[in-house]
């Protein structure tokens, strides 16, 4: 019987990527669902694609970055459910820019999204997983949250934030009903980079160079997340490539970029 079978998990930017890919999965295993994206249509596709349409799931609109909406959806679950067993703060955009053209605007953007939103997702569902048998909160970082590269300031910026955050926590919580994972995938094939801002290139154009440095299908990272939750391990490397790169980052902590030639792989990103 599979780990997350009769279980209920909160997922957040279910839409696409990642996050419809961790949905499809616990749901096959028997979990019940709490699914949100600011896209309603691709969150209606994702709930329809659901295999086990006799298990429970409820889909909200939802922008992470939004604090009040935040909590007022773990609000309602919690007049519906005395606890959850699962919260996945999945959620995040991208954005290529130098820090010398970014504009405050988009730094706020991306901040909202992928480093408020984690915070949001976690204060507002640690009182439901407190009352779970064993909760599991996993937080999405990235292996941008353990090297910072060119034109990726405010989402190293983020991630490096969401993987003190969540490092902070899992000691704040190491003696109690609660497993915190950090996660730090490599190149997934999502469409993250389609949806970006930044730069002169069109979302074509992003997505075709961001996919030359894909490793890993969404539905492998969806895989290796549950298993890690299952295993209680509390920091997670998603593909070959971030394993690498993480080596190389600790090897060579001053000169990890000239190592991996930062410079050149970023080149029309």
């Amino acid at each position: 019987m599979a780990y997350s079978n009769g279980k209920c998990a909160v997922v957040t930017g279910a839409g696409s990527g990642i996050g419809r890919a961790l949905a499809l999965q616990l749901n096959r295993e028997g979990c019940a669902l709490y699914l949100s994206d600011i896209n309603e249509e691709t969150l209606a596709e994702t709930a329809g694609m659901l295999e086990r349409q006799d298990l429970s799931c409820d889909t909200q609109k939802l922008d992470v970055s939004d604090r009040a909406a935040f909590h007022g959806w773990a609000d309602r679950i919690a007049t519906e459910r005395n606890s959850v067993d699962i919260v996945i703060n999945n959620a995040g955009v991208g954005l290529g820019e130098t820090v010398e053209d970014m504009s405050y605007e988009n730094l706020d953007w991306m901040m909202g999204i992928n480093f408020w939103g984690v915070v949001h997702g976690t204060k507002a569902f640690l009182p439901l997983l407190r009352k779970s048998e064993q909760g599991h909160l996993v937080n999405i970082s990235s292996i941008f949250g353990i090297i910072a590269v060119p034109t990726q300031s405010a989402y190293n910026s983020a991630k490096f934030a969401v993987r003190g955050f969540t490092e902070a926590l899992r000691h704040e919580l190491k003696d109690s009903n609660i497993h915190v994972c950090c996660v730090h995938p490599g190149g997934i094939e999502t469409n993250i980079a389609r949806d970006s801002r930044g730069g002169d290139s069109t979302a074509e154009e992003r997505d075709a160079q961001f996919k030359q440095h894909t490793r890993t299908t969404a539905e492998g990272a969806a895989a290796q997340i549950i298993s890690a939750m299952e295993k209680k391990k509390v920091r997670l490397l998603i593909g070959n490539d971030a394993k690498v790169v993480s080596l190389i980052a600790r090897l060579f902590p001053t000169r990890y970029a000239q190592v991996l030639k930062l410079n050149k792989l970023m080149e029309g990103v």
